[in-house]
């Protein structure tokens, strides 16, 4: 028997809890309640998982391990704020448990600085531990370059769903924008929650206002730190989304995906969708996640160093490059971010040790 901790349990994690329990038995342990479900904007998942006893002490978390004393094998979170992972992962020696930390191994707002000179404290951690689940390969390669005889795996962090995405636009496109009233012929689409000021939701703005006249922006995502966007007529507000036939005809019907920062997962859903992914440059002021690193500039998007950059790049950009990327795109993720790579990658580790 294994065991994974999780804050919660998210309606994309769904499918690679379910396929990864085909092949493996393992027992879910969330300490986060639903109400977080509800201040994140998250739907929550039909995966089962038992709460377990927690306290929160700012940015510490203590939580009862008790119920993982029949697993020998623990799934816990990379986080050096958990105390009680420091705990078990000090007491190794006496519960005879073999721990893997999952989570990210870099500070998406601390990432200049420790993609060169990684974190003491996790440095730490991660020595400690036996195994190491990371969700790209940058991070590994990062980690293994301090620790080459650690097994430490790159999930390759995908969503689940990206079989059901139409591989072929084709020619009710049209029909489909008419149906959701979307009067521009060409459309960026936007899918974000609006949680973290990190979005740079003023770049969009500016974006939103340099195209008015010629280009539409599909807006799906609430939060509170979403802006108005009632005074522009050439953005097409959808708010929070669950309904996946509305959501996939969204996606269907644009042609780009835009994303000033803090890009995540859901580029992943765009780039299945064929859409190249328009983002800037990961600098101090401009943040970026971990699936950043799946963007290739030039080949499934464009990466832009600022404004002026977007402005003059984008305007020598043909139609025929932006579909080309777009088929890039979806090249991409189905040779590298399929949740059935992301299990395997996942299965496999749990009797390697190296």
């Amino acid at each position: 028997m294994i065991s994974i901790l999780q804050p919660l349990i998210p309606h994309y994690r769904s499918e690679f809890f379910k396929k990864l329990g085909k092949s493996t038995q393992f027992k879910l342990f969330t300490y986060e309640d639903s109400a977080t479900l509800d201040r994140q904007r998250l739907e929550n998942s039909y995966i089962k998982s038992e709460h377990i006893w927690n306290i929160k002490l700012g940015p510490f978390l203590i939580y009862s391990p008790f119920g993982f004393l029949p697993s020998k094998q623990l799934v816990l979170m990379l986080h050096i704020g958990h105390l009680t992972t420091w705990l078990l992962l000090f007491t190794k020696f006496i519960h005879k448990k073999e721990i893997i930390l999952w989570g990210h191994g870099i500070s998406v707002k601390r990432y200049l600085v420790e993609e060169k000179k990684p974190s003491l404290l996790m440095k730490l951690m991660i020595k400690l531990s036996d195994k190491i689940w990371l969700y790209t390969e940058k991070e590994k390669k990062i980690w293994k370059d301090v620790f080459p005889d650690k097994l430490i795996v790159s999930l390759n962090n995908t969503i689940d769903g990206l079989g059901e995405i139409a591989l072929n636009k084709n020619l009710i496109k049209d029909e489909i924008k008419i149906k959701h009233k979307i009067r521009h012929d060409k459309c960026f689409i936007f899918c974000a929650r609006f949680e973290t000021p990190h979005r740079r939701v003023d770049l969009l703005i500016q974006l939103i206002t340099k195209y008015q006249k010629n280009y539409g922006f599909i807006i799906i995502g609430a939060g509170k730190f979403k802006p108005d966007f009632s005074s522009f007529d050439n953005v097409y507000d959808y708010g929070s989304l669950y309904d996946t036939a509305i959501k996939n005809d969204l996606f269907f019907i644009a042609d780009i995906y835009i994303q000033p920062a803090w890009v995540g997962l859901s580029i992943v859903e765009a780039m299945a969708h064929s859409l190249p992914i328009f983002t800037f440059k990961r600098s101090a002021d401009v943040l970026q996640c971990v699936e950043y690193e799946y963007l290739i500039d030039g080949y499934n998007s464009m990466i832009f160093d600022d404004l002026d950059s977007f402005y003059d790049r984008f305007s020598c950009l043909s139609d025929d490059e932006i579909v080309v990327m777009g088929e890039h795109a979806r090249d991409y993720v189905q040779k590298n971010l399929t949740m059935q790579v992301m299990v395997e990658n996942a299965q496999n580790s749990f009797n390697k040790t190296k």
